[in-house]
C-alpha cells in the first residue's frame, strides 16, 4: 500500500514530472491520459500549465513551441487510439469488472455526456478530467464517422494543448516568482477544469427540479 501511495505522490507532483520527464515523459503522459483507459488519473491540465510555466524559466531548458508540437501529436494520436478501442472492444468494456485502474462509472459518465452534446463533446471533453479519457471510446462505440471524429479530435487537441501551455507560459513570463507557488495555481486549475462538469450537473439538477414541480399535484382550495 505504501508503494502505491508513493507512486501516486510521484504522479501528482507535476513540477517533478515536468523536470524529470522532460519532452519524452510529458509526451508519454499526455498520450496515456488520452489514449489508455488506465491513464484517467494522470494530471493533464495541471501538467500542461506547469510545463508552460516552467518553459518560461531558462534553467529548465524547455521550448514551449517544441512542447506544443509534441504534445499535440500525442493528444491526437492518443484520442485516435481510444476511438479504435471503442470500435473494437467497446461493448465488452461495459461488462468488464471494476479494478484499481478501471471504473465503469467513468465510461457511463462519458457516454451520457456524449449523448447530450454529440460531436462537440470531443472538444469540450478535452478540458474535463477523466471524461476526456473515456469520450473517445464512446465515440468509437457509437460508430461516429472517423473523418468527422478526426476533425473534432484535431480541433480539440490543438485547443487544449496550446491554451494550457500558453496560459502557463504567459504567467511564467509576467508574474515574478510564480514558479515557486505552483501548488496554489494547480488547485485553481483543477477547480476550473471541473467547472464545466459542475455547470452541466447544476443545469440537469435544475431541469429535474423544474420537471418535478410541473407534475406535482397542486393543492385545491376548500370551497
Amino acid at each position: 500500500m505504501q508503494s502505491l501511495l508513493d507512486l501516486f505522490h510521484q504522479l501528482t507532483n507535476v513540477r517533478e514530472l515536468v523536470r524529470v520527464g522532460g519532452y519524452v515523459g510529458l509526451t508519454f503522459i499526455i498520450f496515456a491520459e488520452t489514449g489508455l483507459l488506465v491513464g484517467f488519473f494522470l494530471p493533464g491540465d495541471s501538467l500542461l500549465v506547469t510545463a508552460g510555466l516552467l518553459s518560461a524559466q531558462p534553467q529548465f531548458g524547455l521550448n514551449v513551441y517544441a512542447l506544443g508540437a509534441l504534445l499535440t501529436v500525442a493528444a491526437i494520436v492518443g484520442n485516435s487510439l481510444g476511438y479504435v478501442l471503442g470500435r473494437a472492444t467497446g461493448p465488452r468494456l461495459f461488462t468488464r469488472d471494476d479494478s484499481l485502474l478501471f471504473k465503469k462509472k467513468h465510461l457511463y459518465r462519458a457516454q451520457e455526456f456524449y449523448a447530450k452534446h454529440g460531436g462537440k463533446t470531443l472538444v469540450i471533453a478535452r478540458f474535463m478530467p477523466i471524461v476526456r479519457t473515456f469520450v473517445p471510446v464512446v465515440a468509437g462505440l457509437a460508430n461516429m464517422p472517423f473523418g468527422l471524429y478526426t476533425a473534432y479530435n484535431v480541433l480539440g487537441g490543438v485547443a487544449w494543448i496550446w491554451s494550457m501551455l500558453f496560459i502557463g507560459h504567459f504567467l511564467g513570463r509576467v508574474v515574478p516568482g510564480i514558479d515557486k507557488h505552483i501548488e496554489p495555481m494547480i488547485l485553481v486549475i483543477i477547480a476550473l477544469s471541473l467547472l464545466p462538469a459542475f455547470i452541466s450537473w447544476w443545469r440537469e439538477r435544475s431541469k429535474t427540479r423544474a420537471a418535478a414541480s410541473a407534475v406535482a399535484p397542486r393543492a385545491v382550495p376548500d370551497p
